[in-house]
């Protein structure tokens, strides 16, 4: 009897052993199908770099109830991708172009006109030029004055002072007062001439006589003495200078029958030395049939401060020639 009863007891147990095999074989093929579930808590001998790029191999808890969340969360960050991220990344883009839907809208009104701009004239440019200039000048002063503290600052002159045109310094016109007689064979320097200054005011330079002037001639400087008839440079530089002198030479024709060689020459000559310095010099003849003839000089003459010019007549036919008054003696500074 108690042989049958230990029979059936390890029947029974044997059974019971067979179901629980049974059901820890089901439960095992369930947990291999989700094994990212459950997870058991961090090897304690890896560190984080080995966990996080190297990818531990995860291992199943034997409680499933147990999980480690942090393993958990480097299991959601390197699953694989799905095609989930793409929609997401679209999601902003949408958004953006959410505004764009649609026909643009009809432009705003016109905004009101502004107001007139000021009117720029010649005056308030050449104002303007000027006074960038003087700012200019007073700079470019103020540098020289620091990079050279010893010399004298050099000399402003206020624009409104400074004329467009630069001003001839040294210029004359003056005409010869009464006639000329100029003997056979003779050189005569021409004297005595008279010009009218700006104010109109006669001047005659050691003259005592006061015959009135057409009005066009003039006297600029200190260079020319109307008296002897020279023009003295009061600075070095080059000069112009020309001549009308008016021959009459109807007594020549009258007296003297002409000759090839009867010619008058008129020179403007520096220190009366018209053969030592260079000279300007016409010749003309006196085969003309008119009574009176003018001979024209023209030219540039280089002089030193303090050398004069004048006019000479050279005769050198048979009879002497009248140089009339009214005869021009012109002069003026070019340059340095």
């Amino acid at each position: 009897m108690k042989g049958c009863t230990w029979v059936f007891v390890a029947t029974l147990l044997c059974q019971q052993f067979c179901l629980f095999r049974v059901t820890a074989a089901k439960r095992e093929k369930k947990m291999k199908k989700e094994p990212n579930q459950y997870t058991e808590p961090f090897n304690a001998t890896l560190s984080n770099s080995e966990e996080l790029h190297g990818h531990p191999k995860i291992l199943e808890s034997p409680d499933p109830r147990i999980t480690d969340p942090r393993r958990t969360w480097i299991s959601f960050v390197h699953r694989p991708d799905d095609g989930n991220t793409s929609k997401r990344k679209c999601k902003g883009k949408d958004k953006k172009l959410r505004g764009l839907v649609g026909p643009p809208g009809p432009p705003g009104p016109q905004g009101p006109p502004g107001a007139p701009g000021a009117e720029v004239t010649r005056e308030v440019l050449l104002q303007e030029f000027k006074e960038i200039l003087k700012e200019a000048i007073e700079r470019r002063a103020a540098l020289a004055i620091s990079a050279h503290p010893s010399q004298l600052p050099p000399l402003l002159l206020s624009l409104e002072e400074v004329s467009p045109h630069r001003r001839v310094e040294e210029a004359f016109h003056c005409k010869l007062k009464g006639q000329v007689v100029v003997d056979k064979k003779t050189l005569v320097e021409l004297q005595n001439f008279q010009s009218v200054r700006r104010d109109y005011r006669l001047n005659l330079c050691n003259s005592t006589a006061a015959t009135p002037l057409a009005k066009g001639a003039f006297l600029r400087g200190t260079g020319l003495n109307l008296a002897t008839g020279r023009f003295t440079a009061p600075v070095s530089g080059i000069y112009q200078f020309s001549a009308n002198v008016h021959v009459d030479h109807s007594e020549l024709k009258s007296k003297v029958q002409l000759r090839a060689r009867d010619n008058v020459r008129v020179l403007i000559c520096i220190e009366s030395l018209c053969h030592r310095y260079t000279s300007l010099e016409v010749i003309a003849g006196l085969e003309s049939n008119s009574k009176i003839f003018t001979i024209y000089v023209h030219g540039l003459l280089q002089l030193q401060a303090g050398q004069y010019t004048s006019i000479f007549v050279d005769n050198s036919a048979g009879a002497p020639i009248t140089i009339q008054n009214g005869s021009d003696f012109m002069g003026m500074l070019m340059g340095a």
